[in-house]
């Protein structure tokens, strides 16, 4: 069966679903390899990153092993669980974000008051403490956006940040942190929220809408970065940071 072209408008879903029928029709039997992430894109007509979503949520399903180094190895014909058809993609989830909350990041710091900046302040040293003790900072990491357009007053605003921050909690999320969220990265994004807190304490609408724009557009670079190279596939807890 031959590979059919995706439409570029179509999610990781369809490139999920045309994998995943090429697995249970046998054409790549349990323990084979498939094909390399780039030529997969290759193939399918799409970008390396759908790709990857793609893959992702095979591996949430039991059917392939994204092992570094080494490739992507098929485990089994048939899933053992299904990620829900209502998951968004992590990378276009993040996107999402990027346009929403750089104008929400903008908003806060033209009326920055004290309770914000000392509530953003507090929020990004339960982050800093969460990483020092090997924990992942989510908590604090979720303070920080909320806080941010909870200073819209917007009840709607509020409402869609936090329904596309709770997406990290779901297993999508989950199996990209095991591969790409590690200390290193965690620490690179605290400093990057500490450029956003800084532009709002500073009452600089267009450096804070730069830097929320800087700050996800990296976490979306983060996940669509190369495979780690010389770290585990998985990680035991999924609440405890990989340290290198």
């Amino acid at each position: 069966m031959p590979f059919q072209p995706i439409e570029p408008r179509r999610l990781y879903r369809q490139i999920a679903d045309q994998l995943r029928q090429h697995i249970q029709r046998g054409e790549f039997p349990v323990g084979s390899k498939l094909p390399t992430e780039r030529d997969l894109a290759q193939k399918l007509g799409v970008s390396r990153p759908s790709v990857r979503e793609a893959l992702i949520a095979l591996e949430v399903e039991g059917l392939i092993e994204v092992r570094m180094s080494a490739g992507i190895f098929v485990m089994a014909r048939e899933s053992v669980r299904r990620v829900e058809t209502s998951a968004h993609g992590p990378l276009e989830t993040i996107r999402a974000r990027q346009v929403l909350e750089s104008e929400l990041a903008a908003a806060a710091a033209q009326a920055a008051s004290p309770g914000l900046v000392d509530g953003l302040a507090a929020a990004l040293r339960q982050m800093r403490e969460d990483i020092d003790r090997g924990v992942m900072p989510i908590a604090g990491d979720r303070e920080f956006h909320l806080g941010i357009a909870q200073a819209s007053d917007n009840s709607v605003l509020l409402s869609v940040v936090t329904q596309l921050f709770d997406e990290r909690y779901g297993a999508l999320f989950k199996r990209f942190g095991t591969h790409f969220e590690r200390e290193r990265t965690w620490r690179a994004a605290v400093q990057e929220h500490q450029a956003v807190l800084d532009a709002i304490a500073a009452r600089d609408p267009a450096a804070a809408r730069v830097a929320m724009q800087t700050h996800l557009g990296h976490s979306h670079d983060r996940f669509a970065d190369v495979w780690p190279v010389a770290e585990p596939a998985a990680v035991a807890p999924t609440n405890l940071l990989t340290l290198p």
